[in-house]
């Protein structure tokens, strides 16, 4: 009985197949785009993963439904696969849909399939498969591991035997940058694409990272970074450690030169510019020290820091204040005033003598003043006469000059007076 259920499916097999082959001789003779009624769909599929591909029919009339591979080898002929690749394997089947899937696909399964419909005339749609080939890991290289400020470099990323050819992107941080690619076609339409991208770095591109971008359908986010290590010269910046305000004489100053830089600065110097160092001057690396200052030190103090690249300096410049100069009030003005004078390298002092001259001048014109009003009062003055005295040039004596004065007195007898 199993014989004979064997023998029976193998002579069904080899009809199809017969069957297939005498109606596939004569649709290839009569193929009509007219009148369309089988439905299918192109297909993208990333090498190595599965394929669906579909055979539709929007109407049909027990009509029977076969595909072919671009070989014109039958696939499927209804539910049966002649074809010996077990990569195709039957998802449905029905009246109006045969659905298969092709598994592990390679770039030889790549072409137009054939979705048959034995009609009156014979019917035909097209599935394109397009097997996309990822790119291997993107290679960056770098024309020189270490770059000095000011200097360009060149950086290359490489996307290795993909289909189609990637594309290559460049950023730097967040800043796009555009670089120049060139493509080298390989075998079965594969490509191997190289982008170049030169750029001059700065200082604050220390640490920065340049990050190379694949764009290819069959990837995401397939990238690769470089972090810049970029030298630059030193930063030079002079400190005052003492005194707090201004450098009065007698004082001690201490200045501290401190410097960074890529490499650190294997070098700091001490020089006073167009003079010595004062007689009272001690240097320990980065630091000055003065002691007992006077005036006679005034002048501008550099420090130099160099390392690998190049050198930089800071400048402070000294100015020795009398020891009972204090600080001026904090006004615009003064503050400006200050500032301008630190940068011209000679600060103006406040004047004492202008100061004195000016009140002299106020105290002579105020005795200018006194002597002109006592002199003017002194022309000025009256002659006046006592009540006493009024009548007394026509009196004979004294008595007679108090009686004869006006408003003389009725009553002299009663207030004479009597000397003793």
């Amino acid at each position: 009985m199993a014989s004979s259920g064997l023998g029976s499916h193998s002579i069904s097999l080899f009809f199809y197949v017969f069957f297939a082959t005498f109606l596939h001789k004569g649709a290839a003779q009569n193929i009509s785009v007219q009148g369309q009624n089988l439905v299918t769909n192109n297909v993208s599929v990333v090498e190595g993963e599965m394929a669906i591909i579909s055979c539709r029919v929007k109407n049909n009339d027990d009509s029977v439904i076969q595909l072919l591979n671009p070989n014109r080898q039958t696939i499927y002929f209804r539910d049966v696969r002649p074809l010996k690749d077990s990569r195709f394997q039957l998802v449905n089947f029905s009246d109006n849909e045969l659905l298969v899937s092709l598994s592990n696909v390679s770039l030889s399964d790549e072409g137009r399939y054939v979705c048959q419909l034995y009609t009156d005339p014979p019917q035909e749609a097209y599935a394109d498969i397009t097997v996309l080939v990822p790119p291997g890991n993107p290679i960056l290289e770098s024309r020189e591991e270490i770059v000095s400020e000011g200097n360009e470099t060149e950086i290359t990323c490489t996307a290795m035997g993909s289909k189609p050819a990637s594309t290559i992107k460049w950023m730097k941080g967040d800043q796009p940058l555009q670089g120049e690619a060139t493509v080298e076609e390989l075998y079965d339409r594969m490509f191997t694409v190289t982008s170049r991208l030169r750029l001059t770095v700065s200082k604050e591109d220390d640490g920065v990272a340049v990050i190379c971008i694949i764009d290819h359908p069959a990837v995401k986010d397939f990238q690769a970074q470089k972090y810049l290590e970029v030298q630059y010269k030193p930063e030079v910046q002079i400190v005052v450690e003492f005194p707090e305000g201004l450098t009065r004489e007698g004082e001690n100053l201490e200045l501290t030169c401190k410097a960074k830089g890529k490499p650190q600065p294997h070098q700091i110097n001490w020089l006073k510019v167009d003079d010595d160092f004062p007689s009272h001057t001690m240097i320990s690396g980065s630091d000055l020290f003065i002691e007992n200052l006077n005036k006679s030190f005034n002048g501008t103090y550099r420090c130099v820091a160099s390392n690998l690249v190049g050198e930089a300096y800071d400048d402070y410049i000294l100015y020795v204040y009398d020891v009972l100069t204090t600080t001026p009030p904090p006004t615009t003005t003064t503050i400006n005033a200050f500032q301008d004078s630190r940068a011209d390298g000679a600060p103006q002092k406040i004047d004492h003598a202008v100061i004195g001259g000016i009140v002299a001048v106020v105290v002579f014109a105020m005795l200018c003043l006194l002597i002109v009003l006592g002199r003017y009062f002194a022309r000025h003055k009256g002659t006046y006469f006592t009540h006493e005295a009024k009548g007394a040039d026509d009196a004979a004596d004294a008595d007679t000059a108090i009686i004869n004065a006006e408003g003389g007195h009725n009553n002299s007898d009663d207030k004479k007076e009597y000397y003793i």
